[in-house]
């Protein structure tokens, strides 16, 4: 039945798109709002349910040059490892920290990893950033983000 990568890939994408719409039919809805909430977050469930099942039914076969580049080297597998473990403490330590932060380790750690060794331009870009982007949410926008232990 699951003959191809395709069909075996769609297949865990819909059950990913079926959990995500779950959770976002669960969200709440609020009375005096035009969009809602969770337009988004359905809208983007369904778009990923009906784009799994395209998948599946594609006729795309494989050869062995698309094979062989599915393959990942070990180097890569360890770097992947890496740059997952840096997005989980990103999540784990968006509130206690901050977003500027977080966000400003983040950047610059991860673009080390990745190999960028300009490390004046690194400090730069990672502390320049977040603070632009907290600045426009937080006095244009006016959406709160974590402040952190930073005093504002």
């Amino acid at each position: 039945m699951l003959k191809t990568i395709n069909q075996r890939v769609s297949i865990i994408l819909l059950l990913l798109a079926i959990g995500y719409l779950y959770l976002s039919y669960q969200l709440p809805s609020f009375a005096y709002t035009n969009v809602d909430a969770d337009v988004l977050p359905k809208a983007l469930g369904w778009l990923l349910a009906v784009l799994s099942i395209a998948l599946f039914f594609s006729k795309d076969s494989e050869t062995e040059e698309q094979k062989a580049r599915r393959d990942i080297p070990r180097k890569d597998l360890g770097m992947i490892a890496i740059v997952f473990l840096l997005i989980l403490g990103y999540i784990f330590l968006f509130e206690f920290l901050g977003f500027i932060l977080v966000t400003l380790l983040f950047i610059f750690f991860s673009s080390l990893i990745l190999g960028y060794k300009n490390y004046i331009t690194n400090g730069i870009v990672s502390v320049l950033f977040p603070v632009i982007l907290y600045f426009a949410f937080t006095e244009f926008l006016q959406i709160n983000l974590p402040q952190g232990i930073l005093p504002f």
